[in-house]
């Protein structure tokens, strides 16, 4: 089911400087990507934070409408952490999308990156 519900949504300060300071990160232009897998019992379901910076994006328009379009590609294929897996069991992980290009970019650049980085975080 394709929905985006306020329990995916990471929050917390605490939550979210301790995935900036332990997760792995890696880059898949337009966006950097920080994540950490959950240890098990800690949270029900998969958590994201999307940002796009004020210091590239002065008009909170840009900002939102940058941050709606990464919410809605990642909403569309949350289905790839799920898909494939071999033991059965279902992985969890706070993941961080941050837009990093300077330009607004459309949407099929948008979620081609946000596919490769799903699928790269359910390789590892």
């Amino acid at each position: 089911m394709n929905t985006f519900p306020k329990q995916h949504k990471l929050c917390g300060q605490e939550r979210i400087t301790r995935l900036y300071k332990e997760g792995k990160r890696f880059t898949a232009w337009p966006m950097r990507v920080t994540w950490e897998k959950v240890p098990e019992g800690q949270t029900a379901a998969t958590e994201v934070l999307v940002w796009a910076p004020k210091s590239l994006f002065k008009r909170a328009v840009k900002r939102n409408r940058l941050r709606r379009l990464m919410r809605e590609a990642y909403r569309l294929h949350q289905g790839i952490l799920t898909s494939n897996s071999n033991s059965g069991l279902t992985s969890n992980f706070m993941i961080a999308f941050n837009y990093i290009d300077k330009e607004e970019q459309p949407f099929a650049t948008i979620e081609k990156a946000v596919i490769k980085a799903l699928k790269r975080i359910h390789d590892q």
